[in-house]
């Protein structure tokens, strides 16, 4: 088995997913992948015609990331014809899913040089464009298995984890001042392109979700966001969302609900790509590869609290590696909800000084499909700018699953 080398990572700037109002939204998915293919070729000074396959990971593909974007990106980047493209759908987990894909391939010894990476624009195709729900309107899945949406998952894990809303909050409110941080810092700048429009004009050259001025105070006013949706009465028998996922922990008599908008992940546009080479290319190209994969995992966890696998994707991925949680320098956990990292933390008694050092979605946003190539990019500038040495990166899933992927700086 060969190595699966990162020669380099880049992405747009997040953009705000509303309609109309984000930077990004005016402009087709297709085309925020293709400038970012674009961009990786143009930096790494790689041969595109040596390019055997662009693993995408997106969400929701219908309508405008319908009819196989990965392909439709790769036409629109102008990239030789013997470039093929491949879409894929591990909801939260799938870029970094496209991400490892791309590196198994080289692994393999099939592939010489992959991209992986994703891509989502929620504003023009927002969550539940596929009208599908979580488990795709099958009803007899339903009867054996009613799958919650993941606000009640969260809310649920925070409940069993004994996470207050104050302490959700304050998980926020770090989020964001280590993200202000960041930017004024420019620790983003490495990976990040200006996205043009189609005359050529700047539309976006930094993330525009973070919010700086975020206090404590204001977090406290902000309304539950699924409170109401829990109260619902949505079971065959006139159950409560709450008292469906509650039916699964029959120890707990009720869900606090501690999440809310302030405390969750922005919903945002945003693409990403990663360049994996194997070493025998490396060679003969002279490509510089700036870090390799160390290991990579996933792994399924109960379905109804959905969110909790990140702790064991991870303890997989390190078993993989010959490593303990000890060993990873900085860890970069997703923060699809504020529970989710405090969870993971919790579990592998991780320094919470290693985790999203430079804040994360709450603060950032999470552009679904391109969240997981998103991180590793960021993992990989700054372990250069620490002058440390490995990295993990995880997600959790829909449906109960994680995903997790170790790199080392060379």
């Amino acid at each position: 088995m060969t190595e699966a080398f990162i020669v380099d990572a880049v992405r747009t700037p997040r953009g705000r997913g509303k309609a109309g109002k984000g930077a990004l939204s005016g402009i087709h998915p297709q085309e925020l992948l293709a400038q970012t293919l674009v961009e990786l070729v143009r930096r790494t000074g790689a041969r595109a015609e040596d390019l055997e396959d662009v693993v995408v990971g997106c969400v929701s593909e219908v309508k405008e990331q319908g009819a196989n974007l990965a392909r439709n990106a790769v036409l629109a980047a102008g990239l030789p014809d013997v470039v093929t493209g491949v879409t894929l759908n591990r909801f939260c987990g799938s870029g970094l899913q496209a991400a490892n894909f791309a590196a198994m391939g080289v692994m393999s010894g099939q592939q010489e040089l992959v991209v992986g990476g994703g891509v989502e624009s929620m504003s023009r195709v927002p969550m539940g464009s596929d009208e599908a729900m979580m488990d795709g309107l099958n009803l007899e899945l339903r009867k054996k298995l009613f799958q919650v949406p993941q606000g009640i998952s969260a809310d649920l894990i925070a409940t069993l984890d004994g996470t207050s809303r104050e302490d959700a909050d304050r998980f926020a409110l770090e989020s964001q001042r280590r993200t202000a941080i960041a930017v004024t810092e420019g620790r983003f700048q490495k990976s990040l392109f200006a996205v043009k429009d189609a005359a050529g004009n700047v539309v976006l050259e930094r993330d525009e979700h973070p919010r700086a001025d975020t206090t404590l105070e204001g977090l406290a006013k902000l309304e539950p966001s699924f409170a109401k949706m829990g109260a619902a009465p949505v079971g065959p028998n006139g159950e409560t969302l709450d008292q469906l996922a509650l039916a699964r922990y029959p120890g707990t008599r009720a869900i606090q609900h501690v999440h809310h908008a302030g405390n969750s992940s922005g919903i945002v546009d945003g693409a990403a790509a990663v360049l994996f080479a194997s070493s025998a290319y490396v060679k003969k190209s002279g490509l510089k590869p700036r870090a390799r994969v160390r290991s990579m995992a996933t792994i399924g966890s109960e379905p109804i609290i959905m969110l909790t696998a990140p702790a064991p994707a991870s303890e997989r991925a390190l078993k993989k590696a010959g490593m303990e949680a000890k060993d990873i320098d900085l860890w970069e956990i997703n923060e699809a909800f504020a529970a989710v990292p405090l969870n993971t933390i919790r579990r592998l008694a991780i320094d919470p000084e290693r985790v999203n050092v430079n804040g994360g979605a709450i603060a950032l946003g999470h552009p679904l499909g391109a969240t997981g190539a998103m991180l590793l990019g960021t993992a990989l500038d700054e372990l250069e700018r620490r002058g440390l040495a490995t990295a993990l990166v995880t997600l959790c899933i829909g449906g109960g699953m994680g995903v997790a992927t170790i790199i080392e700086r060379v």
